[in-house]
């Protein structure tokens, strides 16, 4: 006996897409993605642990809250490190990173 098999199978239900709080349509995502650069370059040259730890956690509190002030906060204080080692020419602090988080910073 053969089965007989309905070409009008029903497709399976797209599931939507997980809504973010920082989508592409943020305004503070500029300033979110500015902390994330400069937490990676802090790393990646072993400056201020302690600032590195406290952009991680102001970047998890952002994304739990919205609120970007820390963010901004840090992105001060980085850039204090960051101009202090430019005019060390420390290698790997470059002018645009410092323009980027000072755009950053004018965003608020």
């Amino acid at each position: 006996m053969a089965k007989v098999v309905s070409k009008s199978q029903p497709k399976p239900a797209k599931k939507a897409a997980p809504t973010r709080k920082n989508s592409a349509g943020n305004p503070f995502q500029l300033i979110e993605n500015t902390c994330v650069t400069a937490l990676a370059k802090l790393q990646e040259l072993e400056l201020d642990y302690q600032l590195q730890s406290e952009i991680n956690w102001c970047l998890g509190s952002f994304r739990n809250d919205g609120n970007p002030i820390g963010l901004y906060q840090m992105a001060e204080r980085a850039l204090v490190i960051f101009k202090a080692e430019h005019a060390t020419k420390t290698k790997g602090i470059t002018t645009k990173l410092i323009k980027d988080i000072e755009k950053a910073l004018k965003s608020r």
